[in-house]
């Protein structure tokens, strides 16, 4: 508002003349225009919307196999602000994908993600900025466990928040360039959130496990939510490595002070774009992961001649190989 009425005044007095009150108006709009198109454009927006789907149909097939049908829907949004000394970047990616295979009349889930994250940062020196990071992840449809090629639907592994991570940081942020981003936290509220009970009942995803006497009655319910206090860095670095060909990483890391902190969690993602035409394109993607409080079936193991599972962490491992209808914005 000064600045506006600064500039009349400075009109005025350059004109020599007072402005009548239509004049003053339109000086006055056009300066908010002018400061509104400042704003504006200080925000960068954007995002992709991408569908995939494959199918393969199979009928008296000497060489065997199984007719299939699979798709995958994925959105990444961003909306990142800079102004002066701050910045705050946004992003949010949602993916699900299904499968159907053969005679099972089964879809069965191939990929499910929920992921925001906001990064607010004021600027301390020419590369370096004070930062804090608020990161949330989950998924959208309950997982089952696998026998044969079909969901067990009475053994759930997973469901909507179950699990579910939030995590906030403060630290600093080193940006040289657009392509490259070095997130470090020394102070990290990672929290872990199981709604579903069963799960939660039996420590699932790290959290405190149900207690029952010697009958098998529950004496005291699973906890729902697991907080862990420690260190966090976040890796970002993307490149186009041709005209049509773009390459990005993402390396989060994880350092739990209270529990073994030697053991780090990690994941890991990687992802290459090739685009075909306006419409088209092809990806290929990974991610690994490793979270030394998340169990999972490594194989079984022989004791006394009976076989049993072996249970415990691992490292996880996800390929996606991708071809279909991409639109960006």
């Amino acid at each position: 508002m000064i600045l506006l009425i600064g500039s009349t005044i400075t009109i005025q007095a350059q004109d020599n003349k007072v402005l009548d009150a239509d004049e003053e108006k339109k000086i006055t709009e056009g300066l908010q225009a002018k400061a509104e198109m400042s704003d504006s454009a200080a925000w960068k927006k954007g995002g992709n919307f991408g569908l995939n789907a494959t199918q393969t149909y199979l009928d008296n097939w000497a060489a065997g196999g199984q007719s299939s049908v699979a798709t995958t829907g994925l959105i990444g949004l961003f909306a990142n602000y800079i102004s002066g000394k701050h910045a705050w970047d946004n992003t949010l990616d949602v993916a699900y994908g299904v499968l159907r295979q053969g005679d099972a009349g089964q879809w069965i889930k191939t990929d499910d993600r929920l992921d925001f994250s906001s990064k607010y940062g004021r600027k301390a020196t020419q590369h370096w900025y004070y930062s804090a990071l608020l990161n949330f992840r989950t998924q959208f449809a309950p997982g089952y466990t696998i026998a044969d090629g079909r969901e067990v639907r009475d053994s759930r592994i997973s469901d909507f928040m179950s699990p579910g991570y939030s995590l906030f940081a403060l630290g600093m942020d080193y940006k040289p360039s657009d392509n490259f981003t070095a997130f470090i936290a020394p102070v990290t509220l990672k929290t872990t959130y199981v709604f579903n009970q069963d799960l939660a009942d039996a420590g699932a995803f790290g959290v405190e496990e149900a207690s029952f006497d010697d009958l098998g009655v529950r004496t005291e319910a699973g906890k729902n939510i697991r907080n862990e206090f420690g260190g966090f860095v976040k890796l970002m670095y993307k490149k186009r490595l041709m005209e049509n060909v773009d390459f990005q990483t993402r390396l989060d890391l994880f350092s739990n002070y209270q529990n073994n902190p030697q053991n780090i969690d990690v994941n890991w993602e990687v992802l290459i774009n090739m685009t075909i035409n306006k419409y088209m394109q092809a990806s290929i993607g990974t991610q690994l992961l490793y979270d030394d409080d998340i169990d999972v079936l490594r194989g079984t193991n022989t004791i006394d001649g009976v076989e049993t599972p072996d249970v415990g962490p691992a490292t996880q491992f996800k390929q996606v190989l991708a071809l279909g209808f991409k639109y960006s914005f």
